[in-house]
């Protein structure tokens, strides 16, 4: 997959892709996906990183968040993660994904006694700039945990929608429970985006059904990225 070709440009949206090299699970348990989540939120930031201590612990110090990016909305899988990103501050992104990349990766080899990339290679991205694509993204973001129990949902093959949804409402690690009212990782993202493109979480439960029932990838096969 070609590298982004043009510069990331300041308030537009982006989706943003990374995965682990050799395609190799970059959370290997809720410790780790925690530690990312919490990472989402310290590296956005122009300030710099808070110090840790010898335990693994943020050394909190108060002061005001000086964001790079506005999430917009997110999921991280065992070996991938995606995020609809704003860019809000020049080269936001590329420093925030900087941050990220590096400061996670310190935690991972660590932890798990290695050394080397974590990721492969630099991070994918592509501008969201379609009404349609806007609308769909983050359904498709969201709808990806599926792949972990219900691997017929691309070929809109299930056939029982309601097992499927349970599963989703039982899924941490995206940003679809906070949208739909139930308070996950609230402070992580900005609800505002998707309850103006989709509406409130009545309506968003709607449209994940019916993607579900409908999903076509070539509808935002050029955004999709993975």
């Amino acid at each position: 997959m070609a590298l982004r070709k043009t510069k990331l440009v300041q308030g537009e949206i982006y989706h943003i892709y990374n995965r682990g090299v050799d395609k190799r699970d970059i959370f290997q348990d809720d410790k780790d996906r925690f530690r990312f989540i919490h990472s989402l939120f310290e590296f956005n930031d122009e300030n710099p990183t808070a110090k840790y201590s010898e335990v693994g612990l943020p050394i909190l110090e108060k002061k005001k968040r000086k964001i790079l990016v506005e999430i917009l909305a997110y999921c991280m899988m065992d070996n991938h993660f995606h995020m609809l990103i704003r860019q809000k501050t020049e080269k936001g992104i590329t420093e925030f994904m900087r941050k990220l990349g590096t400061g996670y990766t310190n935690y991972f080899n660590k932890k798990y006694e290695r050394s080397g990339a974590l990721f492969q290679g630099k991070f994918k991205s592509v501008c969201v700039n379609k009404d349609a694509h806007l609308l769909y993204l983050p359904i498709y973001i969201h709808l990806n945990p599926l792949d972990l129990k219900f691997h017929e949902w691309r070929e809109k093959k299930i056939k029982n929608y309601k097992d499927a949804i349970d599963f989703l409402e039982n899924y941490r690690w995206s940003s679809y429970l906070d949208y739909i009212g139930e308070k996950n990782f609230p402070s992580l993202i900005n609800k505002d985006f998707l309850l103006h493109q989709i509406g409130n979480k009545e309506k968003q439960k709607k449209e994940i059904i019916e993607w579900i029932k409908s999903f076509d990838r070539l509808n935002i096969e050029d955004v999709i990225l993975d």
